[in-house]
């Protein structure tokens, strides 16, 4: 079934399953890949609705689903799937993160004591649910091994240090990480690795902790998932707690019915070494996502990874045991580096010239007259979309209302049609930015400019603001009072 009816999909998913239609359906922020979430509730039955088209990670992901739910880890319940494997329905573990929750409260022995929850689980993944895991049925890569490893490494070295303009010799270090990634995937014991255990992806309800987003874990160090937890940038844990935290998790490992057999030494030495390998390829991924794409979550999570890699270098003199990739990261934790993003969340692109206008019309009576002199731009045609308009209900609201914007979310193909304009107008506004041009107009039209081009214009101007930092002029031709001449 095509990618359009999924809200239609799920809410027939939800019906066979509790015998009766959701009376309320609204649509869960997307993930950062093709999978979309709607909350559905009949008012006794509350649930997450999932759509993946991407059949092998779905499969993945139910197949971890069931082999954690026979060690009773907490991860979410599988109630329903659909025959085609794209659509399920998925027991729903509420909005709050582990994250979130200490973004709140600060670093509390409430938080500590999910820490320690988080980790007597972590233990359970690795040594008891690993076991029993077919890693042939993951679906992106089976183990954690030397290509896996270097490809983080390429990530830091290409998305950040190559970017900040860093000098140093370039064969020596590819070499060094090659040597390096060929030493860690030589490391044993292995065991199941969640690949992203991190306080962002662990749910918080009534104080016990669930986890989700596991269906890229693999084989690999057990080593990695710790480090990631208690070194990830943004949770900026105290030192004494990380410390804390590392011995709890041998701690953990004596309340497993048979307790592994390794060299306590040689874990905690490559536990290190992971944690240095994990901030190299978080900030890969805060260079790609922040320096290139220019998103401000990105970059302001920066300066906190560049703040953990100084300290990391501090304290840990003899890693890395290579001599230019230690030169290179001593680079870039210089104050001068570290000092050009400062702010920089704040301030991104706001000396750029570029000012932009976005406006919604009414076919019915024309688009705005360019009042740039420039020309050009965008005009896109809403008309495709299901108009609101058509129901009784949102005749007398607009696009800048919940209800209208809950029906075009999810009951349309709006989200997809502003997927493609957000593509369409990115390409332009980078290179704008990046020429000093100082002006882009884009317009949405639709029937009645009340609507469909209302919403599109507002998600168009919030998508800006958060990617770029730029704050457009939005004007609403139908909805509000101007001085606009038209086409």
């Amino acid at each position: 079934m095509p990618k359009a009816d999924f809200t239609t999909t799920l809410t027939d998913l939800f019906t066979k399953q509790f015998g009766n239609s959701p009376q309320d359906i609204s649509a869960i922020p997307l993930a950062g890949s093709d999978r979309r979430y709607l909350r559905l509730s009949d008012g006794t039955n509350t649930v997450v609705g999932a759509f993946n088209p991407d059949k092998k990670e779905n499969n993945t992901f139910f197949y971890f689903t069931q082999v954690f739910g026979k060690y009773k880890l907490p991860v979410p319940e599988i109630i329903a799937k659909s025959r085609d494997k794209q659509y399920y329905l998925l027991q729903d573990l509420g909005n709050t993160s582990l994250f979130q929750l200490m973004e709140q409260e600060g670093h509390t022995d409430r938080i500590k004591s999910l820490f320690k929850k988080s980790i007597d689980n972590l233990v359970r993944f690795h040594w008891e649910a690993g076991k029993e895991i077919d890693y042939s049925l993951c679906f992106s890569a089976s183990a954690f091994d030397r290509k896996q490893i270097l490809t983080d490494l390429l990530y830091f070295k290409y998305y950040f240090a190559d970017l900040l303009k860093i000098h140093y010799n370039k064969p020596a270090l590819l070499e060094e990480l090659e040597e390096w990634s060929r030493g860690l995937s030589s490391v044993r014991p292995q065991t199941f690795m969640y690949r992203d255990f991190q306080s962002r992806n662990i749910q918080v309800q009534n104080d016990e902790v669930y986890f989700i987003d596991y269906q890229g874990g693999m084989m690999g160090l057990p080593q990695y998932d710790l480090a990631s937890l208690l070194w990830q940038a943004r949770a900026q844990l105290p030192t004494d707690w990380k410390n804390e935290l590392v011995n709890y998790y041998f701690q953990a490992l004596t309340s497993l019915p048979e307790t592994p057999s390794f060299n306590e030494m040689e874990f905690r030495k490559v536990y290190l070494e992971c944690v240095l390998l994990r901030i190299l390829q978080t900030l890969g991924a805060y260079g790609f996502r922040g320096l290139l794409e220019r998103k401000p979550h990105f970059i302001k999570s920066i300066k906190p990874a560049l703040q953990q890699l100084k300290f990391f270098l501090d304290t840990y003199g003899h890693i890395p045991a290579f001599s230019e990739l230690r030169y290179v990261l001593e680079q870039i934790v210089k104050p001068e580096i570290t000092a050009q993003f400062d702010g920089l969340d704040e301030t991104l692109l706001a000396n750029a010239p570029l000012k932009l206008h976005i406006y919604s019309f009414s076919y019915k009576k024309g688009m705005p007259e360019d009042v740039t002199g420039h020309g050009g731009g965008f005009v896109f045609d809403c008309r495709g979309i299901l108009n609101p308009g058509r129901f009784e209900e949102y005749k007398q609201v607009t696009g800048k209302d919940a209800a209208v914007k809950e029906f075009l979310q999810t009951k349309t193909l709006m989200p997809q049609f502003l997927d493609s304009v957000f593509a369409m107008v990115d390409i332009s506004v980078d290179d704008y930015v990046r020429r000093g041009f100082d002006h882009l107009s884009i317009s949405f039209g639709c029937t009645g400019g009340q609507h469909r081009s209302v919403f599109a214009a507002e998600s168009l101007a919030q998508h800006l603001k958060d990617k770029y930092g730029l704050v457009a002029t939005v004007v609403h031709l139908e909805q509000e009072a101007h001085e606009l001449k038209r086409r």
